[in-house]
């Protein structure tokens, strides 16, 4: 997603525009600066900067997905889900539903509204995701962040990443809602005691802000944004033949350096 469309819809949460490179151009040189965190590995490193609240960000994810499942290499993989949050300054609970914060925030009826949501479902349904909008519940991402970085210390950051997705665009979940978040967590294994202080707690901010830090040195401007090996960028929810390229043309490179 495009900067000027992300400050278009930070309030909706909705990436209307998909970055489409030729299909000569898979790899991008990240336009930022790459952290010391990019040292030599055997395995291919991808980090995805998503937000949980981004319906392209969840289409992306299954995009990538399908293409990671076509990737020859794929044992020799590493996923990482970082932090980003569309709004960080969003209410923790919005007094609109999906079409009436549109309305607020750009006119017309709640009839436009649903019509500029409809691309969004109809893009999500060619990837299995069968989006209920009307459910979604319009608020703040930050706890559901830091939910995904505790997660991420017992080894389940990815499964916390697909459930809070799912929770958000299929089932209408509150993510800024504790005890919601409890629940979700006990879902994938998680203890919802530890889980619970966690949230009552200020734990996990740093981890989330040094995720954000570190988007704005790689010159992350949108999500969803997949970074490979801290050299090259991704943005937006791309088909997985892209994707899929992309990872072969990353790795080829990494094979001629060897």
């Amino acid at each position: 997603m495009l900067k000027t469309t992300l400050r278009s819809v930070l309030a909706a949460g909705l990436c209307a525009t998909v970055c489409t490179p030729a299909a000569s151009q898979f790899l991008q040189p990240l336009t930022g600066k790459a952290s010391n965190k990019a040292t030599p590995s055997p395995n291919m490193t991808i980090e995805i900067w998503s937000d949980v609240v981004c319906p392209f960000c969840y289409i992306g994810k299954r995009e990538f997905e399908t293409a990671l499942e076509g990737f020859a290499h794929k044992a020799n993989v590493t996923v990482e889900w970082k932090s980003f949050e569309l709004d960080p300054a969003a209410p923790a609970r919005s007094e609109h539903d999906m079409y009436g914060m549109l309305v607020s925030k750009y006119g017309g009826t709640r009839e436009d509204a649903k019509a500029r949501v409809k691309g969004v479902v109809d893009r999500a349904k060619a990837v299995g995701l069968e989006y209920q909008m009307d459910k979604a519940v319009i608020g703040n991402s930050f706890d559901a962040h830091r939910l995904i970085q505790f997660a991420k210390t017992m080894n389940k950051g990815a499964e916390a990443e697909e459930r809070l997705f799912k929770a958000y665009f299929m089932e209408g979940v509150h993510l800024a809602d504790h005890a919601s978040l409890v629940g979700l967590a006990k879902e994938i294994g998680l203890d919802g005691a530890a889980v619970q202080e966690m949230l009552a707690s200020t734990r996990f901010t740093e981890e989330v802000r040094a995720d954000e830090r570190e988007a704005q040195q790689l010159g992350v401007r949108g999500v969803p944004f997949f970074v490979i090996d801290r050299k090259y960028g991704i943005s937006g929810a791309q088909q997985s033949a892209h994707f899929l390229g992309a990872l072969e043309q990353a790795w080829k490179e990494r094979s001629a350096v060897k």
